[in-house]
């Protein structure tokens, strides 16, 4: 019998595509017809309201008279807006990471003790199960790493003798080993791709217990697993920036709809980090990297306003890069003037690549930031406000520490799960009903007939 071929579509395929694609396309007409708030948002972008929580909220304008006013974005995490905890950690030389994950998941800030006591927990968790990454992430390692880390988090699932029990408790033990081991997982199954598909050394450093989670992903990522100070520091701020979002976000909504049906625990993490590989949503930050490596290559002069101008018109009017029309980075479904996290990006990364010599770089996205609204509002008649958001800076952020681009998405994972767990807690400590919208069906009815009058 000859050997399937799994990656091509055969003909066959394609004549039934054409089939599936003539009688599952709807009239767009339709949508408006029936109102229905596609995407789970109004006509004006705003989120139809599907549930109430306490660990996040963004904020992107004030009512005033009635009427909804554009004002600089905010983030707060358990009532705190995140730009005073940035601060406060700069301000005492000390990594936040691990105090922002007990802040959303416990809902308030710890004392010293606290604290102390809670990276113990931590790192009694940092350890994954005997043969596991032998046995699971070195055997048939992924392209992707967001497909391996979903592997990886499932699997885990076999080692958990009370895996199915959604008690508080459990689920909250079950949540910090995963905030706990999701640097190994993210950072081995990056090095066992490297090494298979790649061909490059292979190495596994132990993580050392004594360093914050920020540094311990530099340290088991790099061969020599050597780091300086601001390297780590950043890389701490950037996962504190990235741990949560609000409940509305595609894959924290995920988590709340899937443990609503009152599944375990590495089932609803597992679709929230396929949620978060999309594109539209944590892959975001690659396509901004491969944007402006686009741009260097085809703009001669990266001060020259009037020269990056056109280049954004080609973007916006499908002729460059991936002909998608789109400007990467600029624009949020939420924030319109600002979007805090890229405020907090764009210090970081002037700060590094004034320490790295890549201060033309730095320029060039500066530039970019600028005019990309101008253009825009120009080319698309769009003046409600468009700003960079957090995925403009993060991507050039990371290439500046060395990150491979591979890891990009999964280092937002590894920040994100800490919102996805409050959440997750959250939905099974207040809800009770599982997640189901509805969806008008505009199926014609008829009758079924008969195969050979078909």
């Amino acid at each position: 019998m000859p050997e399937k071929n799994y990656t091509t579509a055969s003909d066959e395929i394609l004549e039934l595509t054409e089939i599936c694609q003539k009688n599952s396309s709807i009239d767009p007409e339709l949508y408006a017809k029936y109102e229905v708030k596609r995407g789970l948002r109004d006509i004006n972008g705003k989120g139809v309201l599907a549930g109430l929580t306490e660990v996040g909220d963004v904020r992107a304008y004030i009512i005033q008279d009635g009427e909804m006013i554009p004002c600089e974005g905010k983030l707060f995490y358990r009532g705190i807006d995140v730009e005073q905890i940035v601060d406060n950690v700069l301000a005492e030389k000390r990594h936040g990471f691990e105090e922002t994950i007990y802040l959303l998941m416990f809902g308030e800030l710890p004392n010293k003790e606290q604290l102390d006591n809670f990276n113990r927990i931590l790192v009694e968790y940092r350890e994954l199960p005997s043969g596991f990454v032998r046995d699971i992430i070195m055997k048939a390692p992924s392209r992707d790493m967001m497909n391996g880390l979903a592997r990886s988090t499932l699997t885990l699932y076999s080692y958990d003798e009370m895996a199915d029990d959604t008690s508080i408790p459990n689920v909250i033990r079950q949540s910090l080993q995963l905030i706990s081991l999701f640097p190994l997982l993210s950072v081995y199954g990056y090095i066992a791709f490297n090494h298979y598909h790649n061909g490059q050394s292979l190495y596994i450093h132990k993580p050392d217990l004594k360093l914050s989670i920020a540094e311990n992903i530099l340290h088991m990522l790099r061969p020599d697993s050597k780091f300086s100070e601001l390297e780590a520091t950043i890389l701490d701020l950037a996962l504190i920036l990235h741990a949560e979002h609000g409940g509305g976000n595609n894959s924290t909504f995920t988590t709340h709809v899937v443990s609503s049906s009152g599944t375990d625990t590495y089932s609803s993490v597992a679709a929230s980090l396929g949620s978060l590989k999309g594109p539209k949503h944590g892959g975001a930050n690659i396509k901004v990297v491969q944007m402006f490596e686009d741009i260097k290559a085809n703009v001669k002069d990266w001060g020259d306003e009037t020269e990056v101008s056109e280049y954004l018109k080609l973007l916006l009017h499908k002729e460059a890069f991936d002909k998608s029309g789109l400007i990467y980075g600029m624009g949020h479904a939420v924030y319109s003037l600002s979007d805090p996290r890229a405020n907090v990006f764009k210090g970081l990364v002037e700060e590094l690549a004034i320490e790295k010599g890549l201060e033309d770089e730095f320029k060039l996205y500066s530039n970019v930031e600028r005019l990309a609204p101008e253009v825009i509002a120009i080319e698309h008649k769009i003046y409600k406000g468009v700003s960079a958001n957090v995925d403009f800076y993060s991507g050039f952020l990371y290439n500046m520490l060395n990150l491979p681009n591979e890891l990009f998405t999964p280092i937002f994972a590894i920040a994100r799960i800490a919102g996805w767990s409050a959440h997750r807690v959250e939905e099974l400590l207040n809800a009770g009903k599982i997640v189901r919208p509805a969806y008008k069906s505009v199926s014609p009815l008829r009758d079924y007939i008969p195969i050979s009058e078909r």
